[in-house]
């Protein structure tokens, strides 16, 4: 089981590492008014999102393996707060590929500002998740 810990931990820090870094090329193309500059950031941002979704998967699947597998946090209330916000941090990595999308058809109506705000998300995804798997603050 360590194992498999070890491996959720480092897959979820590396799709986390994505989280964080995607967000940051959205500020940049946003402000961005040289084409070929732009055309740089986008590509950049087209193969990070593809990577970090590769690295999603099995960390939502060595998580599952912990849950369903070995019964970590079943019934508990941590756990279950733990996963509705599992679920928004997947929710925020497809909505990313929303905006990837609109940057892609040059149909960004968003502000530099408004993606400094919204980088912030999975950060505070991360913080409350770490909390609720270290603390147990509802056992």
């Amino acid at each position: 089981m360590l194992w498999i810990k070890a491996l959720h931990i480092v897959f979820i820090a590396s799709w986390f590492a994505g989280l964080f870094y995607l967000p940051r090329i959205f500020v940049n193309l946003a402000m961005e008014t040289d084409a070929a500059a732009s055309a740089r950031l986008l590509l950049m941002a087209q193969k990070l999102y593809r990577f970090m979704t590769l690295l999603m998967m099995p960390a939502l699947a060595l998580g599952l393996w912990l849950w369903l597998g070995y019964g970590i946090g079943q019934g508990s209330l941590w756990m279950n707060l733990k996963i509705i916000l599992v679920l928004l941090l997947i929710g925020y990595h497809h909505g990313c590929k929303r905006l990837l999308k609109k940057f892609e058809r040059a149909e960004n109506t968003h502000s530099h500002i408004w993606y400094r705000w919204f980088n912030e998300m999975p950060v505070i995804g991360m913080f409350a998740v770490v909390i609720l798997v270290v603390v147990k603050p509802f056992q």
